[in-house]
């Protein structure tokens, strides 16, 4: 049975319609992707399924059994709330029933009426029956569960990293007893590791989900079906995000070819009427007429292809052609006020390589970038970049901007010597058209102002591009075109991302930032993770054979159990091993029997026992053979110290 359904759903603000005929089910175990351009209605349609929002058309269905649990792009709101206390909000009818109970409990001690000792059982009953005393348990519990410590859950949201917001959200809709979630931009401000602790979460859910990302690596590993909105509609998909996409391009390519076909037909039958009717004769003017009623009926069933949402095409030229060696640095450390943010940091870029800094948040990333433009000064080390190199950099907090300009002027001051037709053209690649241009930059979004770097960055021509989290702010339409851009760009790149599908696309090396120095690996992220995997691996082994052996005269005892088991095995091989030589050798004194010749059933008979008796003999003998070998090495001399 369907957990939710939805019928033709119509949502409007005014006269913009966001979208219609919007109709699907999500049943109890879907994994659910929902993509679409910024600003297509997606955010919109999970608010009208909460009923944030009321449709102006259509009708939600909801299973009795369905709990909706509804995690938004920008979380826990309170800032100055414990993170505990955030949690137990989801019990508020519970803690206000409390509340309640306890003032009760005082005027009954001051002025007991049956009324309010009615009033007081009833409520005390059901404060029972929905689990009241239990609730500030279950809430301790879950965040244990998550991995907060009792330190963490009395500190307050604001100080709380993005990963830890995300399992207070997680945390709430679990306790909620959601079987249903639903997941805006879940993965917005996390680090690689906090979104694949997130991705392990969501592959052991139980429930099912609706999950609004960007991050086209998430959508691949956990989605089963892809909804798309786009042009005031839904479209839904079977399969993952690459799935979706390999479907959308066949889809629109054959409704493409279709059409085009389609309008050559008409346009063929159109000449040919134009023909007929030029003689003017009965029988051609028939024909004229049977052609244009052919004609009506291809141009009733003609369906126009959508028009594909415009997106950005763009390169990053160079100016010039830098030296071989692009960046060297040896020994770096960093320090903000007494604390050593990493130190032992060694680094090396070469032309054309594609090279991505990864690590957790707070690691220092940015800081190391800032410490290479020399707006931070290194407590100790050396940076030291190659011949002719023409640096270029993209600030993921965007502080490069000027706010109060407008769009053209951030671009036209910036480079002063292009004509005016010049920035407005640029800025079209950028999808700013018309009055767009005018716009004060403060008035954008956040992938309004990333275009706007990225096309200064474009316009730079540098040969070596420090890229910080380039594909933050964008939809999946423009990182696929920034991506495109960097595939092709003939400069050397260092990027610190967490898109972890741009790593697979573009990374030649990754280097993983501790506090400690820079480790580097070779290709890509699934190569970097199994590289981490194995490394780990050993590691483990060899803290394994490091650590002092405990409980020798319990591990003793253990040896000499198995050396028991060991030997009482190998004494009932050898006594089955001498039962099969002498069965072996009673089959074969019957099959040399002159008077089997004629019964040819009994030979075959005797002849597979025979061979039966043999296999098992073989394998006996393989296990006489590890089984001696091992009882021998535990009753050797160096065994026993």
């Amino acid at each position: 049975m369907a957990l939710l359904s939805t019928s033709n759903l119509e949502k409007s603000f005014g006269t913009d319609v966001i979208f219609h005929g919007v109709s699907f089910e999500v049943q109890q175990s879907d994994r659910i992707g929902l993509v679409g351009v910024n600003g297509s209605g997606k955010t919109t349609l999970f608010k009208t399924i909460t009923g944030e929002y009321t449709p102006d058309g259509g009708n939600i269905y909801q299973a009795k059994s369905t709990v909706l649990g509804y995690m938004e792009q920008h979380v826990c709101k309170d800032l100055d709330r414990t993170a505990y206390a955030e949690v137990l909000t989801v019990f508020s009818n519970l803690l206000n029933m409390e509340k309640e109970l306890n003032e009760l409990n005082n005027e009954i001690s001051a002025h007991p009426t049956d009324q309010l000792i009615e009033r007081q059982i009833l409520l005390n009953d059901q404060f029972v029956q929905l689990g009241g005393l239990t609730c500030r348990a279950r809430a301790r519990s879950a965040l244990l569960g998550l991995g907060f410590t009792d330190e963490q859950m009395g500190q307050v949201v604001g100080v709380l990293s993005g990963g830890q917001k995300a399992k207070l959200q997680l945390a709430k809709m679990l306790l909620s007893g959601a079987n249903l979630l639903l997941l805006d931009e879940p993965t917005n401000h996390l680090d690689i590791q906090s979104v694949e602790w997130l991705e392990d979460f969501l592959r052991s859910w139980n429930g099912a989900f609706i999950v609004i990302s960007h991050d086209r690596y998430f959508l691949d590993r956990l989605c089963g079906r892809i909804f798309e909105m786009g042009n005031g509609h839904l479209t839904t998909y079977k399969g993952n995000y690459t799935a979706f996409q390999e479907q959308k391009d066949l889809a629109e390519l054959s409704a493409q070819r279709q059409y085009d076909n389609t309008q050559h037909e008409i346009k063929r039958m159109e000449d040919m009427v134009t023909q007929l009717r030029r003689w003017n004769r009965e029988k051609s003017i028939r024909k004229a007429e049977s052609k244009e009623k052919a004609i009506a009926k291809l141009e009733s069933t003609l369906v126009v292809p959508e028009a594909r949402q415009e997106t950005m095409h763009f390169q990053f030229p160079v100016a010039q052609r830098s030296g071989n060696d692009v960046l060297k640095v040896e020994n770096l450390a960093l320090a903000f006020e007494g604390r050593i943010l990493f130190q032992n940091v060694d680094l090396e870029l070469h032309r054309s390589e594609r090279v991505f800094l990864l690590g957790p948040n707070g690691c220092g990333k940015t800081s190391l970038f800032k410490t290479l433009l020399g707006q931070y000064e290194q407590m100790e080390g050396k940076v030291k970049f190659g011949a002719n190199i023409d640096l270029g950099y993209y600030d993921q907090l965007q502080t490069g901007l000027h706010m109060e300009k407008r769009v053209i002027d951030e671009i036209w001051d910036t480079y002063p010597h292009m004509t005016e037709t010049e920035v407005r053209s640029a800025l079209a690649i950028f999808l700013f058209h018309g009055e767009d241009v005018f716009k004060p930059v403060a008035a954008l979004s956040g992938g309004e102002r990333a275009r706007v770097l990225l096309l200064r960055l474009m316009l730079s021509k540098a040969n070596f591009l420090l890229l910080d989290e380039p594909t933050n702010h964008l939809d999946i339409a423009s990182s696929e075109a920034l991506e495109a851009a960097l595939q092709s760009y003939e400069g050397t790149l260092f990027i610190v991302s967490h898109d972890r599908y741009l790593i697979n696309k573009l990374a030649d090396r990754i280097y993983w930032l501790t506090p400690e120095g820079a480790v580097s690996y070779i290709g890509s992220y699934d190569s970097f993770l199994e590289q981490r995997k194995a490394q780990q691996a050993k590691n483990q082994e060899t803290q394994q054979q490091e650590q002092p052996k405990e409980n020798t005269y319990q591990q003793r005892k253990a040896q000499q159990a198995v050396l028991r088991k060991q030997k009482a095995r190998l004494h009932r091989v050898e006594d089955r091993i001498e039962e099969l030589e002498s069965l072996t050798n009673i089959l074969n004194d019957q099959l040399s029997n002159p008077e089997l010749a004629s019964d040819f059933e009994k030979a075959m008979e005797l002849t597979q026992q025979l061979e039966t008796a043999r296999k098992e003999s073989d394998n006996l003998l393989e296990e006489w053979e590890k089984l001696s070998q091992a009882v021998e090495e535990s009753t050797a001399p160096s065994a026993e110290k």
